[in-house]
């Protein structure tokens, strides 16, 4: 997997999609705004594999279909909210009980967190396929394919996925990070520049998926 190129052509993909296309631009902000479930409607045109960049038109599907992805997002999120909720209420249970435990408590929940990012972890990589299937397909169902997504990962190549997502996950949280420590404009900017960047990881997560072909 040329991890570089997919780098590139997402890049290129993101660029020719909002830079002199300032209206577009806009839009895509609104939609951000919009608690983000118009961006989601709008995500999913990418990973349906339109090229060039789809037009931000039809709010009433894109608002439709943001909301579908949000409740599949929801759905897979189910087995961390139950680890989460489960180990904060054993926490707290424990320290009403018996105070003086708090050693104890904490190492419990250190244990909690650690299972907490790894269910987070899994389910982050079958839920990326399963979305995208989602897109491709039409059918909810589908989101939770879980034989089809596995041998889809399967085809692209377990390390290959992982790694193709841990360089994307790092280049935009030094992006993050580094605006975020610019106090108010850096906010600002990374606002501002939310249109590019949602393009630039849609696609590449798009090309990801068709690597599998």
């Amino acid at each position: 997997m040329d991890f570089g190129n997919m780098l590139g052509e997402s890049f290129a993909y993101a660029k020719d999609g909002v830079v002199g296309k300032w209206m577009q631009w806009i839009l895509l902000l609104i939609a951000t705004i919009l608690l983000c479930i118009p961006l989601l409607g709008y995500t999913l045109k990418i990973y349906r594999g339109e090229k060039p960049a789809p037009e931000v038109t039809g709010w009433g599907t894109l608002i439709i279909d943001g909301i579908k992805y949000l409740i599949i997002s929801l759905i897979w999120a189910i087995p961390c909210l139950i680890i989460f909720f489960v180990m904060l209420g054993a926490a707290i249970t424990s320290y009403i009980t018996n105070p003086a435990a708090i050693i104890g408590i904490m190492g419990g929940m250190l244990v909690g967190f650690l299972l907490f990012f790894i269910v987070a972890f899994i389910t982050g990589l079958l839920a990326t396929i399963g979305i995208i299937r989602f897109a491709r397909t039409g059918s909810m169902g589908e989101a939770f394919n879980f034989g089809a997504i596995l041998e889809t990962i399967g085809k692209i190549g377990w390390v290959n996925y992982i790694i193709a997502l841990i360089i994307i996950g790092i280049i935009i949280g030094i992006i993050e990070f580094i605006l975020m420590a610019i106090p108010y404009v850096g906010t600002l900017i990374l606002f501002l520049i939310v249109p590019p960047l949602v393009l630039w990881q849609s696609r590449y997560f798009c090309l990801i998926y068709d690597s599998a072909a």
